[in-house]
């Protein structure tokens, strides 16, 4: 019988190793089942699994040129098919956050560096003059904390400059 890979076998453990285990299929052919290929999880040691002379079911998962056979036990176990997973709600249901946004006029949002953008979804009411004295007081801010932060890493012994 010539052995094909993709097929389902019955076959005796007779070698156990640190990395598989030897399983003689019918007539007298030897493959080894990776360590990997034994379970589903983690196999630290292959005796936690298998004993010598157990039976087992394998699939022929490679054949080489030279005769190697490559086996697996976990792919020849049948699973059930799983379910996919019920879809996602979508952003809109999600409960808000409450901030800037529900203020009309062109709220103003903040994203991580402390920015201020403003929400799309409001018509803007400020004038161009408030805008650029909004922006000017932020920038000037910015501009306070960065120094503020960056004067006492200068210096050699920790020593502030004035």
């Amino acid at each position: 019988m010539a052995i094909e890979v993709g097929t389902k076998l019955e076959g005796k453990v007779t070698g156990i190793t640190h990395f598989g285990a030897f399983v003689d299929l019918s007539g007298g052919v030897t493959g080894l089942v990776h360590i990997s290929e034994i379970a589903d999880n983690y196999v630290k040691d292959v005796n936690d699994h298998l004993k010598i002379g157990d039976m087992v079911t394998v699939k022929v998962i490679n054949v080489d040129k030279d005769g190697k056979i490559g086996l697996s036990i976990k792919q020849a176990v049948d699973k059930p098919v799983e379910s996919s997973r019920p879809p996602r709600a979508p952003r809109n249901d999600r409960p808000s956050g409450g901030r800037d946004g529900d203020r009309p006029g062109g709220g103003f949002n903040r994203d991580r560096g402390g920015r201020s953008f403003p929400n799309k979804s409001f018509p803007s009411k400020t004038s161009f003059e408030d805008k650029m004295s909004r922006f000017l007081k932020d920038s000037e801010e910015r501009i306070s904390s960065l120094k503020k932060n960056t004067e006492g890493k200068r210096g050699g012994r920790g020593a502030k400059r004035m």
